[in-house]
């Protein structure tokens, strides 16, 4: 198996296994149980990042044009706009 193979089936598991986490945080009652879960979701996401970060110096990974300041702002402004609806967000839910 060649290294960009191996590169980016690390990639691929690493972003499976971030997803798990996410449920099996929110499904996690005790705090210091979801911490853990937290910390080691952070963890897996620094290495996934800083693989990637390898992966695209390599040129084993295609990258996307940056978004323009604009793109970001109106991305930000419907999901922030979507989550009041659905009142969802940092006041709590309805």
């Amino acid at each position: 198996m060649q290294e960009k193979d191996m590169v980016m089936d690390i990639l691929s598991g690493t972003k499976a296994g971030l997803g798990n986490y996410a449920k099996v945080i929110t499904e996690t009652a005790d705090q210091n149980l979801r911490q853990t879960f937290q910390q080691m979701r952070d963890s897996d996401e620094k290495f996934q990042y800083d693989l990637y970060k390898v992966a695209e110096q390599k040129g084993y990974y295609p990258v996307s044009p940056s978004s323009s300041p604009q793109d970001i702002n109106n991305i930000k402004t419907a999901l922030s706009s979507g989550m009041q609806q659905q009142g969802v967000g940092p006041q709590g839910m309805r």
